[in-house]
């Protein structure tokens, strides 16, 4: 009730202001309304989905990804892609309730966390489409009918199901349709037909959910009709000379112009530059070499097109604003930069310098971080064809901070990918050094060795000066700093070699005729301590005066010899030793650098203590397995293995008594198996077995069990004699999982059922020996217990 005043009694203000609070409390508390339409999913930008709304709705499957838990799901005229976190088979046309949440992806994605079938239902009935309209995702997920022109036919292999891409050319842009399953007709050529083709259409996107390309899922052979074909064989074509091939190229490109605008983070000159926006980098081809600030907002114009599968521009005309807002560099590791969400982003990364390479239009160093090896590239191409600048050098083995661009190396689609990246520098400066290296390092003894060679040069030089006449003395030298030019040519040459990826036969080949070229033509050669032979090794040694230089490792063991041989009426000279000095300790450089090289790899996948792969090294023979199996359709098993109680010898007798018993029982697994298996250490006791060529799981089953067996006798480590025993676990694929991740899994289940198993067989046989009573063995299903693999040495003391 109002006073004649204007202003409301105390009550009823503190009633008002209580119901106005409590609405608003009971707002907030209440949880979203669930979406019940596909449509409104649709809706939904990156930014709402990401808040990850509930959703509740009705849709009929129309396709389910083989391999994955995937399925596209429609109703009425809209399509969305369905994650299944449930083991229900679906089929198409099953009609499903769905309930979960929204996802961020491209489109935005349903997670499902429950799916029912309420029936099945005639498929939706297919829109005709153009390729317009699927470029632009109008109708992603949606089953739809296009027609086009057959350019190529490819039987693939998805997740170890058969699948046929055919590339058709549609009007507009090429469209790859993806048919389960293999021809029917495999003989039959479809090059150039028409064909008409019904299949779930969705997007092919890149690591940023960039949209690159359309793609239709396709059911079968069935959903694709021949509206024309061809008229003739194109193995019956006329022979075009290759001169010729362009005769018949002909191009309609409609692409409209557009525009897009960022911050300047990469620029080379009359070849391309990288603007970034946020989260969103883009690489721009651009003929443009007029100078600009890398920093600057741009507005840069152009066609969009995909180069090597990644979203570009093409033909970008630049335009550089007087707005300055540099981007500072996101610092990651090397493990990151693989991410395909970072391509042709401004990032920063530390490594160690391995080679530093300066090739005609690049600088490029070779760095290593975490066992990983990446290059960072500096383009030194001059626009007004001036000199570059002198290579900016860095010494081996320093650490050194990288800025630039990530920029990818392969050609293929992105999404959910790892891509081997390197980086492209914009400047010299954008490498630095963290630390310096050891001063004991390959580069400082050459450094030193050169040092020492112009000592003597300069020595010798002023020795001719004193002997010499003025006249005389300034020809004799001429033609000395002529011939040692030649030489220091000639060894700065090796040098570099030493430092690229020449092969190390090819050095020394160089060495030897650098060496026979000063000695006159002397016949030389160099023998490797392995066997290896390079040069001219004449026949008739006996008849000659050999002289040999050892070349000497830096560990004093040593690497080989280069010698060289001489008619007996030449008298020996000092020449000679210093010449063959000179190719000894060039050829020690290359060895021991090929060398250094060799073990950085070898450490990278094999276990130091055992000698054996290490997890690294099994990952890649894992995944080579899986792949050549998915497509031959051939079996292979992985064994899981854990040595048991191997914590109670490491602190009964000491960690030197634990290392050999790794190192024995590492022995006696490898003298179980094949030469094709592959023994891994994954780390402390546990180890894995690859078996690449079996028949059937008993073959698997076979060789676990002589693995467990030839534990059965004891350890003799120093005085004392250990007993051993292993849990064993096994996985065959693609029986019991069809990835990496599950076979692990498998196998390592089955391992501690395997290993619980004789815990409980431990325990009852206690529990005779206690009551003498009568006991029935309870062993796990699924675990690997084998006759006779069990001992307990105190039972059998016991007993006696």
């Amino acid at each position: 009730m109002l006073r004649f005043d204007g202003t409301v009694p105390m009550k009823g203000a503190i009633a008002a202001v209580s119901m106005v609070l409590g609405c608003t409390l009971a707002a907030v508390a209440a949880p979203p309304a669930s979406l019940t339409t596909l449509h409104a999913i649709r809706a939904l930008n990156n930014a709402q989905a990401s808040l990850e709304p509930p959703v509740v709705f009705s849709a009929t499957v129309t396709y389910v990804q083989p391999g994955l838990s995937t399925a596209l799901v429609q109703d009425l005229h809209d399509g969305i892609q369905v994650r299944l976190d449930t083991h229900l088979k679906l089929s198409p046309g099953d009609r499903v309730l769905i309930k979960g949440k929204v996802q961020e992806g491209f489109p935005p994605i349903v997670i499902a966390n429950s799916v029912t079938v309420v029936g099945h239902v005639l498929l939706p009935r297919p829109i005709p489409a153009s390729f317009d309209e699927l470029n632009r995702t109008e109708m992603d997920s949606t089953r739809v009918t296009i027609r086009g022109v057959v350019r190529h036919k490819d039987l693939k292999s998805v997740f170890g199901y058969a699948a046929t891409l055919i590339h058709m050319q549609a009007e507009g842009g090429m469209v790859d349709a993806w048919i389960d399953g293999a021809d029917p007709n495999p003989n039959r050529d479809m090059f150039d037909d028409e064909i008409e083709v019904t299949g779930v259409s969705s997007g092919k996107s890149d690591g940023k959910l960039h949209h690159i390309g359309v793609k239709l899922n396709v059911l079968s052979f069935g959903d694709v009709k021949v509206l024309r074909r061809s008229g003739s064989s194109p193995w019956t074509l006329p022979i075009t000379p290759i001169d010729k091939l362009l005769d018949t190229f002909h191009v309609t490109d409609r692409t409209a112009r557009i525009r897009v605008q960022g911050t300047l983070t990469f620029y080379q000159p009359g070849s391309a530059l990288v603007i970034q926006n946020g989260s969103d980098s883009l690489w721009i081809t651009t003929s443009s070499e007029k100078p600009l600030r890398i920093g600057s907002r741009v507005d840069v114009t152009g066609f969009g097109t995909l180069n090597d599968n990644h979203l570009a521009l093409a033909s970008g005309e630049v335009r550089e604003s007087s707005v300055y807002t540099p981007i500072a560099a996101q610092p990651m590791t090397s493990h990151e930069l693989p991410n395909s969400k970072h391509i042709f982003d401004l990032v920063s990364v530390e490594g160690l310098v391995l080679m530093e390479v300066r090739k005609l239009t690049q600088d490029e160093y070779f760095l290593v971080s975490n066992g990983q090896v990446f290059s960072a590239i500096y383009y030194h191409r001059s626009v007004d064809g001036s000199p570059p600048p002198p290579m900016k050098q860095i010494p081996l083995g320093s650490r050194v901070r990288v800025s630039g661009i990530c920029f990818p190396l392969q050609n293929r689609i992105t999404y959910n990918h790892d891509l081997p990246s390197d980086i492209l520098m914009r400047t010299q400066e954008d490498i630095a050094v963290v630390a310096n290296p050891s001063w004991l390092n390959v580069r400082n003894l050459i450094q030193m060795t050169g040092l020492l060679f112009v000592l003597v040069v300069v020595v010798v030089a002023r020795g001719w000066t004193v002997e010499r006449k003025a006249r005389r003395q300034l020809a004799a030298m001429a033609g000395r700093i002529e011939a040692e030019a030649s030489l220091e040519r000639r060894r700065s040459g090796i040098l570099r070699d030493i430092n690229s990826s020449r092969p190390l036969a090819e050095i020394l080949e160089q060495i030897i005729e650098m060496v026979s070229f000063l000695l006159n033509l002397a016949p030389s050669w160099c023998e490797i301590a392995d066997g290896e032979h390079v040069g001219d090794r004449p026949q008739n040694l006996q008849s000659l005066r050999v002289v040999r230089g050892q070349i000497i490792a830096r560990s004093g063991h040593v690497l080989g010899t280069i010698a060289a041989a001489f008619d007996p009426s030449v008298k020996p000279s000092a020449d000679e030793s210093k010449y063959l000095s000179m190719a000894v300790e060039l050829a020690t450089v290359a060895i021991e650098t090929r060398g250094l090289y060799s073990e950085l790899l070898y450490r990278s996948e094999f276990d130091l203590l055992t000698n054996i792969h290490n997890r690294f090294s099994l990952d890649k023979h894992l995944e080579a397995c899986i792949l050549n199996a998915g497509i031959r359709g051939s079996i292979f098993g992985l064994i899981y293995v854990d040595l048991d109680k191997f914590k109670q010898i490491n602190d009964v007798h000491g960690h030197r008594a634990g290392d050999l018993y790794l190192q024995g029982a590492v022995a006696r697994m490898n003298h179980q198996l094949r030469s094709m298996d592959v023994l891994a250490r994954l780390g402390g006791d546990e180890f894995a077995v690859l078996v690449p060529s079996v028949h059937c799981r008993a073959d698997v089953e076979e060789i676990a069990l002589r693995l467990e067996r030839c534990f059965d006798e004891p350890f003799q480590i120093d005085e004392h004699l250990l007993s051993g025993s292993a849990s064993v676990g096994i996985a065959v694929f693609p029986a019991d999982a069809s990835t990496k991740a599950g076979l692990f899994s498998v196998a390592d289940i089955a391992m501690y059922k395997a290993k619980n198993g004789k815990g409980q067989i431990k325990k009852q046989m206690a529990d005779l020996v206690a009551g003498e009573q009568v006991f029935h063995l309870q062993i796990p299903a699924g675990a690997l217990v084998m006759p006779g693999s069990y001992t307990d040495t105190s039972l059998m003391d016991h007993r006696k």
